[in-house]
């Protein structure tokens, strides 16, 4: 694993059963941004070739995947899915994978999204974005840990 320092460039996922969001970071300026929403191939799987481009174009030092939990601290079944999604990641790319808790991050991606088509930024067809955006909320969780 490398040194935390050389650490630049980190894709961020929000794992869901139908569709992961994707977003891209840097650690230098602890930013990200929303970057794609990934269908599955088939439900749970995600669509490795379209994350396999991803991964090619981007060329991150690591990864980050977002946990769900219940505000209770319980997992739930997405739990379990998100942690094989996980290790997956890391079996395939040789990159250190992050876990993050991503609660709240679908809270905050729908308030921006609400913020957005209420100042005219966003239309309700980029719906389908929401799932990158969240995916940018748990990348900039991440982020913010390692300053």
């Amino acid at each position: 694993m490398p040194e935390p320092s050389a650490i630049t460039r980190v894709l961020g996922f929000d794992f869901g059963m139908k569709r992961t969001g994707v977003a891209v970071g840097q650690t230098i300026t602890a930013s990200a941004n929303a970057l794609a929403t990934v269908k599955s191939a088939q439900a749970g799987q995600p669509d490795w070739p379209a994350l396999d481009a991803l991964v090619r174009e981007w060329q991150p030092d690591a990864l980050v995947v977002g946990i769900p939990v219940n505000m209770n601290n319980e997992e739930q079944p997405i739990t379990k899915a998100a942690r094989g999604f996980a290790r997956q990641l890391h079996s395939r790319y040789s990159l250190p994978v992050f876990e993050v808790d991503e609660r709240l991050t679908s809270k905050a991606a729908q308030r921006e999204f609400i913020q957005a088509r209420q100042s005219g930024q966003a239309r309700r067809k980029d719906i389908g974005k929401l799932d990158a955006h969240a995916a940018k909320h748990i990348l900039e969780t991440w982020l913010s840990t390692q300053s």
